[in-house]
């Protein structure tokens, strides 16, 4: 076994504190990676508090990991030791299903094991990002370019990707309208992305304050939410709305955005059901649809594009010490756009 250093929750009211545990011994396909710097994902918080449920004591969050390679097993052909790696939302799954086959294991029968929060195959509880080092097989630890700025990349593995594989499976590009409902962690991502496949990119946001790093960003217009009028000018205009938001809202506003056989895609969380009218799906023949992060393969490719048109996340990089202030902060919405977690500053 490896010793591994990290901070965890003890349960669902406790702080972050240190903790020491172990990490499996490397396999013949494993990749041991010396995390450098970890995402601060909203889910991570989620999940720390229990607010889903489900949630497995002592918790090291984290799944949106990077560093370095310091060791490799004997079949591993993609990195060797010095490598840039990557790990994401999910470190396994049963590889057997319909899905796994398609390389779209996120989707897996079985259920895709967690990057924490979870079981191995074993029944041995997973740690994530919130620590010094991860041991994972190859197949869900990725390449990252050399010209990309390490730490913006960590949130390119759960924000990235989240936006990234509903843009693609629905086809945004040059001559189709995209909305972007929220401009936060996941929000400012799904904009970067939508602009740079040569959408017409509208970005909706509750706050007037963000309307200038909204078309900074790449949006061509910018809606403030709140203001009934200015949406209702996009009224049966858009083929593809992709719904950031992780709080209670109205998506009735937004699915009567919708032309004719246009899609609004649910990739943000919130704890509650949202009600939605009949009337708001059968007018234009519109679909309320939902994507959860991409498959092993499609995250490789995210990161490959990005590597060749320069995207990266916008972070706050912090100290572990500033982990409290972090969470709440997140909370109130107040970052820009992703705190990410400094590990070198652990020690």
């Amino acid at each position: 076994m490896i010793p591994a250093k990290g901070y965890a929750v003890h349960d669902a009211t406790s702080p972050l504190v240190p903790y020491s545990f172990e990490r499996r011994d490397p396999g013949p396909k494993d990749v041991v990676v010396k995390i450098a710097y970890s995402g601060i994902c909203h889910s991570d918080i989620h999940q720390a508090r229990n607010e889903w449920g489900g949630s497995i004591y002592p918790m090291v969050p984290g799944h949106e990991i990077v560093g370095y390679v310091t060791a490799v097993g004997s079949e591993v052909t993609r990195f060797k030791v010095g490598d840039r790696a990557g790990v994401g939302v999910m470190v396994d799954s049963c590889r057997e299903c319909d899905n796994c086959k398609a390389m779209a294991e996120q989707y897996c029968t079985q259920g895709m094991v967690p990057t924490y929060n979870g079981r191995d195959k074993d029944g041995n509880i997973l740690q994530g990002g919130y620590s010094d080092t991860i041991v994972v097989d190859e197949r869900w630890t990725y390449t990252i370019a050399a010209n990309l700025d390490l730490a913006a990349v960590a949130p390119l593995l759960c924000a990235g990707i989240t936006t990234y594989s509903p843009m693609r499976h629905w086809k945004a590009g040059k001559g189709k309208k995209v909305g972007v409902v929220g401009l936060g962690g996941l929000g400012h991502m799904a904009l970067k992305f939508a602009h740079s496949f040569g959408a017409h990119v509208v970005q909706f946001t509750t706050s007037e304050s963000k309307i200038a790093d909204a078309k900074k960003l790449g949006a061509d217009e910018v809606v403030v939410s709140k203001d009934a009028d200015a949406v209702a000018k996009h009224a049966g205009s858009f083929d593809l709305i992709v719904d950031c938001v992780s709080a209670p809202h109205d998506l009735n506003q937004y699915l009567s955005l919708l032309r004719l056989d246009g899609t609004l895609c649910l990739v943000g969380l919130p704890e509650v059901p949202l009600p939605v009218s009949p009337f708001s799906l059968i007018t234009n023949r519109r679909s309320l649809a939902g994507s959860m992060i991409g498959g092993t393969a499609e995250t490789q490719e995210m990161l490959d594009y990005c590597a060749e048109h320069n995207i990266v996340s916008e972070i706050e990089l912090i100290s572990v010490d500033r982990l409290a202030e972090a969470y709440e902060r997140v909370v109130k919405s107040d970052v820009k756009y992703r705190f990410v977690i400094d590990m070198a500053t652990m020690a």
